[in-house]
């Protein structure tokens, strides 16, 4: 699935891939990720998270 809705990632998704600037960024399991986190990584302003992609 992809989306740009939070609220949709969030109520579908096991794991969460964040993209930034067309390269994922960061990997969150659903239980780690909430609306900030997931905004401040597609930002930039967190650190790239193990790839489990």
């Amino acid at each position: 699935m992809i989306s740009s809705e939070t609220p949709e990632i969030l109520g579908l998704s096991d794991r969460i891939a964040v993209m930034a600037r067309g390269e994922i960024v960061g990997v969150l399991d659903r239980a780690e990720a909430d609306p900030q986190i997931i905004l401040e990584m597609a930002l930039g302003h967190k650190r790239q998270t193990e790839d489990r992609v």
